[in-house]
């Protein structure tokens, strides 16, 4: 589940790399709703290790999601 904090590299593609005042969810691909939905479709591949990246992906995009909330606060 470690791994899937590599679905921030997606962040290389923006300018500027990192904004501490930009919410990655629905900015950078890998943290869109698009995205979200693929996660979700790959809880029911039948591999144990497909699951558990699609699981820390979504984690991953909770957690976000989370920070965009304090952001606003």
């Amino acid at each position: 589940m470690l791994a899937t904090i590599l679905i921030d590299l997606d962040h290389l593609l923006a300018t500027p790399i990192f904004d501490p005042n930009r919410c990655s969810i629905g900015f950078h691909p890998l943290h869109s709703i698009w995205a979200a939905i693929l996660y979700l479709a790959l809880l029911w591949v039948p591999r144990w290790w497909v699951r558990a990246i699609a699981l820390g992906c979504l984690w991953h995009l909770v957690t976000d999601g989370g920070d965009c909330l304090m952001m606003m606060l």
